[in-house]
């Protein structure tokens, strides 16, 4: 064999997979036809946070006044923001690059197809073959099958844009559509987000997902639920036909309908490796697919499409075929954060959830306004809120609706993993003031 293990795809799993396989002594490559870092680095998880770094400042300078500023007039330039985001990203596209090359980890920058059980075909012609194969070739946005989609964009596109728009209609309720509702709402751009259901991020705790709707149409971003669109038509603007009749105008349609994994190319099916309707890669508990020699991580598994999980899974991957096994990803206890703003954090489950589990729970909340607000005239306010196991009084579930709120939820994840309860909170001395606090004073 030319390898002993060979990874199609240069993202966070990816490249997490083949670190960890060349660090334990195999012969590993990778092939990556586009920029080394994949979604998260380059159109997803760090681009994103940049962007709400930038639009956070609108309020940042509404307040100031407030606080004693005297500023003048701020002035947002699209093309400086763009610039820079670019820069960073190159340099760490070249990180990753200089990770490969540390680890001995030959990069094939082309096109991959799996051909044999051991065999994978470049576009440049090349046939390598290789011991284990590793797909971790990730996910892409979709777009609605509907007439005119083409004059609408992806998340993808909106870190590209040549300059930014005045109106944008946001259509998809997810955590995509909503982060990037507060992004352009931030840096000054009329916002409507589009939604078919009757409220966002459906599959998250709804005393989260209600209050941050709330917060959201406060600072006035326009949400309209129960409504999809059934066609875009191209004039001097979009035009946008809604399914309850209307049709709205605007500079740019954001489609934030859903991601499908990155596996039509690959030639997996005709392996006898199975995909299921949306074509993600099934795989048993370590990773392998029907084919013993073929593996999957990452995005393009559909599990928990997080860039941590995807590392954990490269991990794993490594360190069954290379090393001494590997410990299992947690899939239960999850710490995850929408970047709205404010930000949505959680960890473990909700009332639903553990009811499922046919747990008996006692649930704390408590709405805020911290102590950052007390100055200054705003309808802003904070969530905070566990979900206790009844019996055990251990802390099964954490939420937060608030500025921070993902900085917070990492420490309370230690906390959660460690089996803490109610009691071990109640015990915690908090640090005042800060928001943080309201978890031990619940």
């Amino acid at each position: 064999m030319d390898y002993d293990f060979f990874v199609i795809g240069g993202g966070s799993g990816g490249i997490r997979a083949a670190r960890t396989a060349a660090q334990l002594g195999a012969r590993v490559a990778v092939a990556e036809q586009g920029p080394l870092g994949g979604t998260c680095v380059n159109v997803g998880c760090v681009p994103k946070k940049l962007f709400v770094y930038a639009a956070e400042f609108s309020k940042a300078f509404a307040h100031a006044g407030d606080f004693g500023w005297q500023l003048t007039s701020p002035q947002f330039d699209w093309s400086t923001l763009i610039g820079n985001k670019n820069t960073a990203i190159e340099r760490l596209n070249g990180i990753y690059r200089q990770l490969l090359e540390k680890a001995n980890v030959s990069l094939y920058e082309t096109r991959a197809r799996v051909t044999g059980a051991h065999e994978i075909s470049l576009d440049d012609g090349q046939r390598i073959s290789a011991r284990h194969i590793v797909v971790a070739t990730g996910g892409q946005p979709t777009r609605p099958p509907i007439p005119g989609a083409e004059h609408g964009i992806v998340s993808d596109d909106a870190f590209y844009l040549e300059q930014l728009p005045q109106r944008v209609v946001i259509v998809g309720g997810g955590y995509i559509g909503v982060e990037f509702a507060g992004i352009f709402h931030g840096l000054g751009v009329e916002t409507v987000l589009m939604h078919r259901g009757d409220m966002i991020l459906r599959g998250f705790d709804d005393d989260s997902r209600q209050f941050l709707a709330e917060q959201l149409q406060a600072q006035g971003i326009d949400l309209r639920f129960n409504t999809g669109i059934s066609a875009i038509e191209k004039h001097d603007r979009l035009h946008i036909k809604t399914d309850n009749g209307d049709t709205e105008v605007a500079d740019c349609v954001l489609f934030a309908t859903g991601r499908k994994p990155n596996t039509e190319y690959l030639g997996l099916a005709e392996l006898g490796v199975e995909l299921t309707a949306s074509g993600a890669i099934l795989v048993d508990q370590q990773y392998s697919t029907a084919v013993d020699s073929i593996h999957a991580v990452g995005d393009v598994i559909d599990r928990v499409m997080l860039t941590p999980m995807a590392l954990a899974e490269g991990t794993t991957v490594a360190q069954r075929l290379f090393g001494d096994g590997g410990a299992q990803p947690d899939y239960e206890q999850v710490p995850t954060c929408v970047f709205a703003q404010p930000s949505m954090a959680s960890i473990g489950l909700n009332e639903r959830q553990a009811q499922e589990q046919d747990m008996t729970v006692e649930v704390y909340r408590h709405q805020f306004r911290p102590l950052q607000y007390s100055l200054v005239e705003t309808p802003l306010r904070c969530l905070v809120k566990l979900v206790v196991e009844k019996d055990s009084q251990r802390v099964v579930g954490a939420f937060m609706v608030g500025p921070d709120a993902g900085e917070i939820m990492q420490g309370l994840a230690i906390a959660m993993r460690a089996g803490a309860t109610k009691q071990d909170f109640d015990a915690t001395l908090g640090i005042h003031p800060t928001s943080a606090e309201e978890f031990v004073s619940l």
